[in-house]
């Protein structure tokens, strides 16, 4: 039997402000609200609006027939949260079906896996967290930012309690064999690896309304056909793919939707069935083990993580971010951490890229900014102001060892006192306790009745009666008349 594993990603980074030299040490607020609010309410009603009531209604007219999976990161959500809420209620009706599966992935879509072991899994933790509070389901499968994995991360994946972890199928890690099985992590075998199908999914993504594309147009039943024909062995296949595919990459007028709704009916004629990543590590076993020793993604013909940490720029910008993490995570500030999570955003980095050709025309493409320089100069302004500011909490003149060394001090002593606190706390409760048994005891003895005298025993009493006898006999002996 073949399935059919749809996965839909949805991130909206918080985009800075026009943040000038000036600024640093002034301004603490990074953000174009204005920006971030249009983005997003454009995208959601164009694109995830109408996407989300597409699935929705798909799995209402099979009965539960077609799932998916959505993974969603919590910068988005928050977003979404304050500007299209309605959006926020349609994933809930989808995570409420029970199939349309919500993935964890890093909370700020952060490339903190490839600098800070730590910092990555907060971020992983956070995420869990806030899908667990707005939706009320439990991610058990990871999908890393930008499908980015290695070796080196599938041990720490599985420690954090996750079974399977979605990837890129990049051809020069697979090289002859196929994406449409189950693998397993060479690092870590109980770790399942379900890999991205590249032609099949960017048929969707890239070339639906090419009409310049050889098999143009791309209909529902072609497109199943082209999978209810492989080889009888190959088990699953892993369409993995933006959310903005719908409506906003293609646009509804290409037919899109239409295309979308269509797949269920067309895959059961063909005996095609739809699965959830979770269903998918559970039911299917690995074919082999895969070796990733160096970071993969789904960016670019490279599929490397080059988009984002491929220039001097960005390994400039990223080992600055990094060099304050520890501090970061010490402080107590809300605020200076919401700010560090924002600042971690993969896509500050991705606006840096100086690549050229057809991928520095997609760069462009995402980018606030006239040229990757602008991105870079906003935001090593922006990261100076905030460094400035993690400074005021922790000088960089107290190096890392020494201070972990007064933190750890204080943390203890706040231990000890904490613990002494406890035990006054039982010790006053004790006493309260004791108060409370003596005030109840002494209006008991009060209303308690007077004893009675003891008893006297029957030789006692005998005892006591003869005295008066005599008394009784002397008086009458007395009154008797004389002869």
């Amino acid at each position: 039997m073949k399935a059919i594993c749809f996965y839909f990603q949805i991130h909206q980074p918080f985009r800075l402000k026009r943040y000038r030299f000036f600024d640093i040490g002034n301004s603490h607020y990074y953000y174009d609200d204005f920006a971030n609010d249009d983005i997003i309410t454009r995208i959601a009603h164009r694109s995830y609006i109408p996407a989300a009531e597409s699935l929705l209604r798909m799995i209402e007219d099979t009965r539960g027939a077609f799932r998916c999976a959505i993974s969603i990161s919590g910068v988005a959500l928050e977003q979404c949260e304050q500007y299209v809420p309605e959006f926020v209620d349609l994933l809930r009706k989808l995570a409420k079906t029970g199939k349309c599966e919500f993935l964890a992935e890093t909370y700020d879509h952060s490339l903190a896996s490839l600098a800070d072991p730590e910092e990555f899994r907060i971020q992983v933790d956070l995420h869990k967290e806030k899908i667990k509070s707005l939706l009320g389901v439990t991610p058990k499968v990871f999908r890393n930012t930008e499908l980015i994995y290695s070796d080196e991360l599938a041990p720490q994946i599985y420690a954090m309690g996750f079974k399977g972890c979605i990837t890129e199928g990049a051809k020069h890690i697979l090289g002859w064999k196929s994406p449409n099985y189950v693998y397993a992590a060479a690092s870590q075998p109980k770790l399942k690896l379900l890999l991205k199908n590249d032609k099949l999914s960017e048929d969707i993504t890239n070339r639906f309304s090419d009409t310049s594309w050889n098999e143009y147009p791309l209909t529902a039943d072609k497109y199943i056909s082209w999978i209810a024909d492989t080889t009888k062995e190959e088990q699953i296949f892993n369409l993995f793919m933006n959310l903005e595919t719908f409506g906003e990459f293609q646009q509804r007028e290409s037919g899109i939707f239409q295309f979308l709704e269509a797949l269920p009916r067309f895959a059961a004629e063909r005996g095609v069935e739809f699965t959830t990543p979770t269903e998918a590590v559970k039911l299917l076993k690995p074919v082999a083990e895969l070796e990733v020793p160096f970071p993969m993604s789904w960016a670019d013909e490279a599929r490397d993580t080059s988009a984002w940490l491929g220039n001097k720029l960005q390994n400039e910008a990223f080992a600055k971010l990094y060099s304050v993490a520890e501090r970061v995570r010490l402080c107590d500030n809300r605020q200076l951490k919401q700010d560090w999570g924002r600042l971690q955003a993969s896509d500050h980095f991705f606006y840096m890229s100086t690549k050229h050709f057809t991928d520095g025309a997609t760069h462009a493409n995402f980018s606030p900014y006239d040229t990757p320089y602008d991105a870079f100069t906003n935001y090593m302004n922006a990261l100076s102001d905030f460094i400035v500011r993690v400074e005021d909490q922790y000088p960089m003149s107290v190096d890392n060892e020494e201070l972990n060394g007064l933190l750890t001090t204080i943390r203890n002593q706040a231990t000890e006192i904490e613990t002494l606190q406890k035990e006054v706390a039982s010790y006053r409760t004790d006493l309260e306790h004791l108060n409370e048994e003596h005030l109840l005891r002494k209006p008991a003895e009060a209303e308690k009745p007077a004893e009675k005298p003891a008893r006297k025993s029957p030789a006692k009493k005998a005892a006591a009666k003869k005295p008066a006898a005599r008394k009784g006999a002397a008086k009458k002996e007395a009154e008797k008349p004389a002869e």
